[in-house]
Parts: structure tokens; C-alpha cells; sequence
């Protein structure tokens, strides 16, 4: 029982020390995702929403690419990993990866020369997202390599060379993105098409800087890794075709699960203009202004705390995969725990914090817009939804149960479209993100009843948590909701420098707020464990800790 429990802190350590990194590297990423687009909108003047749109529409389209041009592979790849290493039997492992290696680079050349040659189909009725979708079509070329390599190292649990990848790949991106941006709408001709091409071009020469870096960290640690080879099992001979089928068996379910949010927003991509067009009088680039209301501008903000989940869903295939493997049901349910908690602990107050300072966050990144700042209000909210669904999947994914998650989806999907006409005619722009989170609250309900009947994980207490959680997050934006108020008579949301001001004393007095009552009321010591007992030791706190 003793070595159970020491098992079950490892995995919780491990689960918190990977979530960290890919934390931070997807945050670091997507904020420097959004920051760019402070300059980079005004540069567009008066087409900054039109670039914005046609930047959103290629985007779905290119991550769908990205999704089948991985296969699903690096997930796979990293779940199947962690796998043969819980077994010890690290030579698998390796040949495994290489095989992967090969899969990659045909996938990546066949559906890049694809999405470059369909780019005109692909763009429908907008012809202005054909050369966009071409400078895209040169990442696929590169990303699948990158994507495995993340995967390798994910398998063994080592997140910290994919966090810094994100980073530096996102890093060169945006130097790009800007530097050609400025150089065409300042210097040149101010064309804010070819401005557009060159910022999405932009993602091939960031997958370009990452791979390198992934690079130099697998020559770094070849050594170790090679020793761990030559000390394993070496019992199970598992043929290259049978590798070969592995990934590929695997890899279908990833690329079905992972394409699930943007197949919903595809959904709105090529739905929205036609229903919109049908009971409003307005131009064709006045309604594609629209979607970039909440395509690409609420969107890229909401990415944002969205990677947070992502962030768990990459530490946790691993982890649950390697308790499958050996069996392990108490430390699969201890992890869906510890998942699921510190989802809802560090997601739910973010969320709930964007939606209260949404008017100066949008005024920041793009200009004071109402309409657009309580798009971001509703937005805020689908976050936790789209980020509950990540997680979910994912863990169904790291416990072998592809083909139920996938069925999960297509209700969600089926859900989606039935609804989306109606909520579009009621509530216009925000519709299709009504829709969606209705649509994903079905497939999420489906997921959470069934980990609870099959795997008894403790549902009473995660609720109970998820309560606590609700309510001191919702203390919290009431508190910044009443100061942004108080604070507005003096210091105006409507120009960029005070709403940056606002932002920032808000958000310091957020954290505070939700910080103190999470740890009086011991509720980050139970979710977080000893990571937070020196903060606990240098704040003097003693909370009442009931049954947690």
C-alpha cells in the first residue's frame, strides 16, 4: 500500500512538473500570438478586420492540414512510447520512432503539395485566401518532422525541450510576421494582402527555428537514451510492419479526436457568411468583418488560457498510457483526478477573469469595439468548455478508448449543426459560439458519466472541488467586475495605454482575490499538494482542512 501511494505522488509530480513546462511554453507562445497583433492590426488600418478574417479562414483550414499531415502520429508516437518504456523496453521504443520519422516525411510532402494545389478550391467564394493558403502549405512540409520529435520526448515524460520549442518556434514567427508587415505596409505599398501571405508564410520559418532546437536537445541526451537501450528488457520482437500498423491504428482516432475544434469552427467558417446573408442586408467584407469578430479575434485571445489544457492533455496521454500498461487502475484513477482538478483550478479563474475585463483586453489588442468586447465576454466562457473537451479526450485517448471519444465528437458534431441556423438568426455573431458550447457540453457529459462508471474515479470529490473552485472564482469576478467599474470613471477603457493600465491592476487584484481564498480555504494545498506548503510556511496560513 506504502509503494502505492509513493507511486501516486510520483505520477502527481510528474503530472504537475510536465503540465508546468508545456504551460509555460504554451502560454509564453500564445501570448506572444496575441502581442503581435497590437502592431500588426494597426499597421492594417482600415482592413485590419478583413486581414484578420482571412487570416482566421486560412488558419482552420491549414490547422486541419496540420492535423491530417501529423496523422495523429506524434500523440501516438508518445503514448505508445511511454508505453514500451513502462515495460523496459527502450529498444522498441527507439524503432518505434524512427519509423515514425519516415511516416512524417511522406505524410508532410503528400499533404503540403495538397493544400498547394486544391489552395483554390479550399478558398470557396474569397479568391484573396489563395496565395495565404499556398505560403501556408510550406509549414506542412516541416511541422510533421517537429511534431514526432515533440512526441518522442513526450513518451519519456520530458516536456521541457517541446515547451521551448513552442517558444522559439512562436518567437521567429512573429519576428517574421512583423518585420515583413511593417516593411509592406509602411515602407511598400501598403498591399494588406501580401502582408497577409508573408505573416502566414511566417509559420514555416518558425517550424524551421523549432525543429532545430528539437534537434539540438536529441543530440544532447543520445548518450543517456542510448544506455537506457542497451540496459532493456529486450523480450518483445515486434516486426517493422507491425510498428508500422501501430502508429497507423493509433494515429486515426488522434487525427479525428485532435481535428475536433476545428471541424467546429470550419462549421461556422463556412456557414456563418451564407446563414448571416440570408436575413441581414450587408456586404460581402461586412459580414466576413463579423466573423473575424469572433474567428480570429476573441479566438486568439481565448487561445490563450485554452492552452492551458492543452498543456495537461499532452502530460497526461503519457502518464495514463503507461499506468494502462501496467494495469495500474488506482493510479488511472488518481491521475483522471489530478487532470480534471487541476483543469478546473487554474482554467475556471481565467476564464472567469477575461470575461471581466474583456472591454479593456479587446481595446488593447485591437480598438474599443463593443460589439467585439462582448463577443469576448461569451468567448471567455466557451474557453472552459473547449478546454474541458481537450482534456477529456485526451485522457479517454491515454486509456485506449479512441473509438468511444470519436463517438462522443460526432454527437457533439451532430449536436452543433442541428442548433446552429437557430442561434445564428437569434443571437448573431455570438451564435456560433452559443452553438458550440452546447454542442461540446453533450460530448463532455457523455465522457465525464462514463470515466465515472467505468474507472470509479472520485466524482464527489472532483465536484466538490469544482464547486469550491466556481465560487471563489466567481468572488473574484465580481471584485474586478466593481473595481473595472469604479476604476472606469478615472481611468477610460475606450484608449489602449489607460485600458492597459485597468488590465493590469485588475488582474494583480484577481490573482490576489482567488489566490488568498484558495489557500485559507486549503484548497490549493489539496489540488496542488507540497508545492505549495513554502508559500503556506512564508504566508503564516493555517486553513481549516476537512475532507478534501
Amino acid at each position: 500500500m506504502e509503494n502505492k501511494n509513493i507511486e501516486n505522488k510520483d505520477s502527481q509530480a510528474q503530472l504537475l512538473k510536465g503540465s508546468a513546462w508545456m504551460t509555460a511554453g504554451s502560454i509564453l507562445s500564445r501570448i506572444l500570438g496575441a502581442l503581435y497583433i497590437i502592431p500588426w492590426y494597426a499597421w492594417m488600418g482600415k482592413d485590419g478586420n478583413l486581414a484578420n478574417a482571412i487570416t482566421a479562414q486560412s488558419y482552420n483550414i491549414y490547422s486541419l492540414f496540420i492535423i491530417v499531415s501529423t496523422a495523429g502520429i506524434p500523440g501516438a508516437v508518445a503514448k505508445q512510447i511511454a508505453k514500451y518504456n513502462a515495460l523496459n523496453e527502450y529498444g522498441v521504443s527507439r524503432k518505434l520512432f524512427h519509423r515514425g520519422l519516415l511516416l512524417m516525411i511522406g505524410f508532410g510532402i503528400v499533404c503540403a503539395g495538397l493544400m498547394f494545389g486544391l489552395a483554390p478550391i479550399l478558398a470557396g467564394q474569397d479568391a484573396r485566401q489563395v496565395p495565404v493558403l499556398k505560403s501556408l502549405s510550406y509549414a506542412i512540409l516541416i511541422i510533421p518532422l517537429m511534431s514526432l520529435m515533440r512526441g518522442y520526448f513526450q513518451g519519456f515524460n520530458d516536456m521541457m525541450p517541446s515547451a521551448l520549442s513552442q517558444f522559439i518556434e512562436q518567437l521567429a514567427r512573429v519576428a517574421w510576421m512583423l518585420m515583413t508587415a511593417y516593411v509592406i505596409m509602411k515602407i511598400q505599398d501598403g498591399n494588406y494582402l501580401r502582408a497577409v501571405t508573408q505573416s502566414n508564410l511566417a509559420a514555416a520559418i518558425g517550424a524551421m527555428f523549432g525543429i532545430l532546437l528539437l534537434v539540438y536537445y536529441y543530440q544532447k541526451q543520445k548518450a543517456k537514451m542510448d544506455n537506457l537501450v542497451e540496459n532493456s528488457n529486450n523480450e518483445l520482437q515486434v516486426s517493422t510492419n507491425s510498428l508500422l500498423l501501430e502508429i497507423v491504428q493509433q494515429s486515426i482516432p488522434f487525427i479525428i479526436i485532435d481535428s475536433g475544434i476545428n471541424i467546429f469552427q470550419l462549421v461556422d467558417q463556412y456557414t456563418f457568411h451564407p446563414i448571416m446573408a440570408s436575413f441581414v442586408h450587408a456586404s460581402f467584407d461586412q459580414i466576413e468583418s463579423m466573423y473575424a469578430l469572433f474567428g480570429l479575434n476573441a479566438n486568439k485571445l481565448i487561445m490563450i488560457i485554452v492552452s492551458l489544457s492543452t498543456a495537461m492533455a499532452v502530460t497526461a496521454i503519457p502518464l495514463l498510457s503507461g499506468a494502462k500498461a501496467r494495469r495500474d487502475y488506482q493510479d488511472i484513477r488518481k491521475q483522471i483526478e489530478n487532470t480534471l482538478e487541476l483543469f478546473f483550478f487554474f482554467m475556471i479563474p481565467s476564464a472567469f477573469g477575461m470575461a471581466a475585463i474583456s472591454t479593456p483586453i479587446y481595446t488593447i489588442f485591437y480598438s474599443f469595439d463593443p460589439v467585439g468586447s462582448n463577443v469576448l465576454f461569451i468567448a471567455s466562457f466557451t474557453a472552459i468548455i473547449l478546454g474541458l473537451f481537450t482534456v477529456l479526450m485526451a485522457v479517454q485517448q491515454g486509456l485506449s478508448e479512441n473509438i468511444l471519444a470519436i463517438k462522443y465528437l460526432v454527437v457533439g458534431l451532430i449536436v452543433k449543426c442541428i442548433i446552429q441556423y437557430p442561434l445564428i438568426r437569434l443571437f448573431q455573431v455570438n451564435g456560433p459560439l452559443i452553438a458550440t458550447d452546447l454542442a461540446f457540453l453533450f460530448t463532455i457529459l457523455l465522457s465525464l458519466k462514463h470515466l465515472k462508471v467505468v474507472f470509479h474515479f472520485n466524482f464527489k470529490r472532483t465536484k466538490r472541488r469544482f464547486i469550491g473552485i466556481m465560487s471563489f472564482s466567481a468572488i473574484m469576478f465580481i471584485v474586478i467586475f466593481a473595481l473595472q467599474f469604479i476604476l472606469g470613471k478615472f481611468i477610460p477603457a475606450d484608449r489602449r495605454i489607460t485600458a492597459m493600465i485597468l488590465v493590469a491592476i485588475c488582474v494583480v487584484v484577481g490573482a490576489l482575490v482567488y489566490g488568498f481564498l484558495a489557500l485559507i480555504s486549503g484548497l490549493a494545498h489539496s489540488i496542488l499538494g507540497s508545492k505549495i506548503s513554502k508559500l503556506e510556511r512564508k504566508l503564516h496560513i493555517n486553513y481549516y482542512n476537512p475532507k478534501h
